[in-house]
């Protein structure tokens, strides 16, 4: 399968012609709509090596999230980012190069720190391996990395290894009836105590805490915390991360504000869900773009239209100058001809 994707971007790049890079469809709505030829990467499946001793995994980048999740919990393990799926069909390959990582991310890390190494096909149809499968491989500048989040304008990503952590002994819900001011206040405060919190969100006058560790690690932090009710709501959570959750419903305008945690509650008309202990905010809201993004610029953040019915437009951050030149730079001597997802990500990128 690698060799006939290599030999259609081979055809594509002769011929100038742009690729539509599709997996498992489950993003689809997300970044700016491309177009081109379909490159079809979902038949590219299996797991190509698992080492559960050495805590790392290597599968083809079709390989549903589903299949992945279900082997490691098989041997008490987890993808630690908890990448979204949104669908059934959600692919590894699709989870590194949205780079969307969920819950769990400000606590264990993004899905780019978890990426050992990748297979990668160029613009020119070369496939190329970066990376390695053991951490110790992978210090200091590594190209592997840059593929999350590059919604595949660099590269068709054949293969991923990931490092792989151990699923907790147990794992708590709190919930604490508090306004959105006070949720942030207190997640400050708590952030920096030893606490075994996994997972914070405030949604409705409710904050949503949960507590991963051994049983008695987690009672502890419960009494410490406020003795609030303490349930085992591993549902909530993945309604959470995949967009299940009822704030999500309806057809609204959907973003996606990444502030530092402790930043108060923003000055935005419409409904708001604050979700990774603060750094993390969700707003559905009619709010003008320019407006939006200049408040998280001015609080060193950005925003990103994550979802909205005509994707056409610049649904992420605008650059500064100096680094969309960059993005060019490294766009160009990785894909030259500019035919992988031609803009996906920015207009003309």
């Amino acid at each position: 399968m690698t060799t006939a994707l290599c030999e259609q971007v081979k055809r594509a790049y002769a011929a100038q012609t742009p690729l539509s890079i599709q997996g498992g469809g489950s993003k689809t709505f997300y970044g700016r709509h491309g177009a081109g030829e379909p490159l079809a990467v979902s038949g590219h499946t299996g797991i190509l090596s698992y080492e559960p001793s050495e805590l790392v995994l290597r599968a083809r980048a079709g390989t549903r999230l589903a299949e992945i999740e279900q082997i490691l919990a098989d041997k008490r393990q987890m993808l630690a980012f908890e990448p979204p799926h949104f669908a059934d069909g959600g692919t590894l390959g699709g989870a590194v190069a949205a780079g969307l990582s969920g819950p769990r991310r400000p606590f264990a890390g993004a899905v780019r720190d978890f990426v050992l190494g990748t297979g990668l096909i160029n613009g020119k149809g070369e496939h190329l391996n970066f990376g390695g499968q053991v951490m110790k491989n992978v210090a200091g500048y590594d190209l592997s990395r840059l593929m999350a989040g590059a919604l595949g304008t660099l590269g068709v990503l054949t293969d991923v290894a990931l490092k792989v952590l151990p699923t907790p002994d147990v794992e708590y819900t709190l919930a604490q009836v508090c306004s959105q001011a006070e949720a942030i206040a207190r997640l400050a405060e708590w952030l920096n105590k030893p606490l075994p919190i996994s997972a914070a969100c405030w949604y409705d006058d409710h904050l949503y805490l949960r507590l991963s560790g051994s049983e008695s690690a987690t009672r502890q932090a419960q009494h410490r915390l406020g003795d609030n009710r303490l349930e085992q709501r591993a549902e909530f959570w993945q309604s959470l991360r995949d967009h299940r959750h009822p704030f999500f419903d309806g057809d609204g305008p959907l973003w996606r504000l990444s502030v530092p945690p402790a930043t108060p509650p923003l000055a935005l008309p419409g409904k708001w869900l604050v979700d990774w202990a603060g750094a993390q905010r969700w707003l559905i809201s009619d709010a003008d773009a320019i407006q939006v993004h200049k408040l998280a610029a001015d609080l060193g953040g950005h925003a990103t239209m994550f979802r909205r019915a005509d994707a056409h437009g610049e649904v992420f951050q605008p650059l500064p100058a100096g680094l969309l030149a960059l993005h060019k730079r490294l766009k160009a001597a990785l894909d030259p001809a500019g035919i992988l997802n031609p803009n996906r990500l920015y207009r003309d990128l």
